[in-house]
């Protein structure tokens, strides 16, 4: 039924109930398992009309290095995960990228057949302040998504 698994994370504890649920799907089903996790642009503040606030080389030097080092921890803790039931994982860091639009385009491009990934369940306010990058990917998904809470 579902022969390649895209495995969303973000190194948080709601995320690995995700990749939990994932990883056991797939090794259940035999599947292929694409594990990822994406870091977001460092963010540009407008100041007055028209005008960026640009920051400087070394604190966006900075940002980008915290990035990666999340996205390695957040990885690191999946692989560990898999490993210990045995199952072989693709890794990918998407930096530099909006969340939604990077799991959609790895789950086409890497032909996937499922996107297991967990959500915090906000409501209300809370989720419109917030935005949800489930709903996101629920609603411009090409393929099914299972949702973890």
């Amino acid at each position: 039924m579902y022969s390649h698994v895209l495995i969303s994370t973000d190194g948080s504890e709601v995320a690995q109930k995700g990749v939990e649920h994932g990883l056991s799907l797939a090794k259940a089903l035999g599947a292929k398992v694409t594990l990822i996790t994406v870091t977001e642009r460092f963010p540009v503040y407008a100041r007055g009309v028209g005008l960026e606030y640009a920051m400087s080389q070394p604190m966006t030097a900075e940002y980008a290095t915290g990035q990666k080092e999340a996205a390695n921890a957040a990885l690191a803790a999946a692989k560990q995960l898999a490993d210990r039931l045995g199952i072989s994982t693709e890794d990918l860091h998407v930096p530099d990228a909006h969340p939604a639009d990077a799991i959609i385009e790895a789950a086409r491009s890497r032909n996937c057949s499922l996107i297991v990934m967990a959500s915090h369940g906000r409501r209300g306010l809370g989720r419109l302040l917030l935005g949800s990058t489930t709903s996101e990917v629920l609603a411009e998904s090409p393929v099914p998504v299972l949702v973890v809470r």
